[in-house]
């Protein structure tokens, strides 16, 4: 039976507008803007950078706000002291306030060795090929010939470099001027100013009073994320100077089975917690060449979100050999963070080495060159001397084996 013509009436007038709807579009959270960060396009975390670039593709575009990077010391200090200061010239370049924390060096001598930035690092244009001539002959052209099953294939990359731009560029030739420099604000950690050398006392004291200073920082400087923003945010960069050592008055370095190993797990575990809640990054050098715990060694990478290692060709027998001739060492990723992910984003190269130019530190990609020549041969004499006295010939070791 139909409705009454009265009853339709007042339906329709009753009914609620077209556009009135209780579906609401879900909108992007909108980001924090700060100079000298990007948001990650991974997983969306807020990035800044280390100042080297190679070392940023290798941390998926950027070391991420509230994380901690671990840097296992070379045996002379002289590579792991670069990256963490070129990772404070970064941030004075961008403006982000500092927080150095040492207990060897003044803050200040760390300050006055930052490179000088290239503020014209403008990416100078190729030059175009020319047109090959055809009265000119082939063998000039082709310097070297290969063969034809590998003339195809793609010419390998050594240098890691992503296709957008984040960073700048240093010369570390040259240090960075004086009035660049005091621009930018910094807090500075010396630990014989806070602590008193004492026995046991000063191994848990150093420690607690670190984080003490940087928790005070945080709150007073408006970096909590808790804090009203009264003011335009910005990044605190914090840099942690060869913790673990004995000048901190540890004594992981000093004994195979040290008796205050939980002092400096207990300080990874408050930090990592502190920079969570703030707008800030951290990067922490530590000897672990001289840690001989490896078990422990572990419970300080763990507490770390990112963990890198560096061994030195100097002073060793690498430093000799030409297979390592264009390199200076070899960086190993020991961890990469996982953040807002199931599965974090893996090096897509594990064989990694780092060299100082004349202005500039780079990692690349290891590649060891095909052929060594009088080394090769060599070798492969002495492999065929191993092979004629293991099948128990009469003949003189000089002679090779003919089939």
């Amino acid at each position: 039976m139909a409705a009454p013509v009265n009853s339709v009436g007042k339906t329709s007038a009753g009914r609620l507008p077209v556009n009135s709807t209780s579906f609401q579009k879900k909108t992007r959270s909108k980001l924090i803007s700060i100079p000298g960060t990007r948001p990650s396009v991974q997983n969306g975390q807020l990035l800044v950078s280390t100042g080297v670039t190679s070392l940023d593709y290798l941390l998926g575009g950027g070391l991420a706000v509230g994380t901690v990077l671990l840097i296992e010391e070379d045996r002379y200090d002289s590579y792991s002291r670069m990256i963490l200061k070129y990772f404070l010239a970064e941030g004075v370049v961008c403006r982000h306030e500092l927080f150095v924390a040492t207990a060897q060096d003044n803050p200040d001598d760390i300050l006055q060795e930052l490179p000088a930035p290239i503020l014209d690092d403008v990416a100078v244009p190729k030059p175009l090929e020319q047109p090959r001539l055809t009265g000119e002959p082939q063998d000039s052209l082709d310097a070297m010939k290969i063969a034809w099953r590998y003339q195809n294939l793609p010419k390998v990359q050594s240098a890691l470099a992503s296709s957008s731009r984040f960073g700048h560029y240093y010369d570390v030739s040259k240090t960075m001027e004086e009035e660049i420099r005091q621009a930018a604000k910094c807090h500075r950690f010396y630990l014989p100013d806070h602590v008193t050398p004492s026995s046991t006392a000063h191994r848990v004291e150093s420690y607690s009073a670190l984080l003490k200073s940087l928790q005070e920082v945080i709150h007073r400087e408006g970096f909590d994320l808790a804090a009203p923003m009264s003011k335009s945010r910005n990044i605190l960069r914090v840099g942690l100077h060869s913790l673990g050592s004995a000048l901190w008055g540890d004594d992981l370095c000093c004994h195979d089975k040290p008796r205050h190993s939980h002092a400096l797990t207990t300080f990874l575990y408050g930090l990592r917690a502190l920079l969570r809640s703030s707008l800030s990054v951290a990067v922490v050098t530590l000897p672990s060449h001289l840690i001989q715990d490896r078990a422990l060694m572990g419970s300080i990478t763990r507490l770390c979100d990112n963990a890198i290692a560096l061994e030195s060709f100097k002073g060793s027998e690498r430093e000799t050999n030409p297979l390592y001739k264009d390199y200076h060492g070899l960086l190993y990723v020991r961890q990469v963070p996982h953040l807002n992910c199931l599965a974090s984003q893996l090096p897509d190269h594990k064989d990694l080495a780092f060299k100082l130019k004349r202005k500039q530190f780079s990692i690349e990609r290891l590649h060891l060159p095909p052929d060594l020549s009088e080394t090769v041969s060599r070798v492969s004499r002495g492999e065929f001397v191993g092979a004629a006295s293991s099948c128990g010939s009469s003949a003189s070791g000089t002679k090779n084996l003919d089939f």
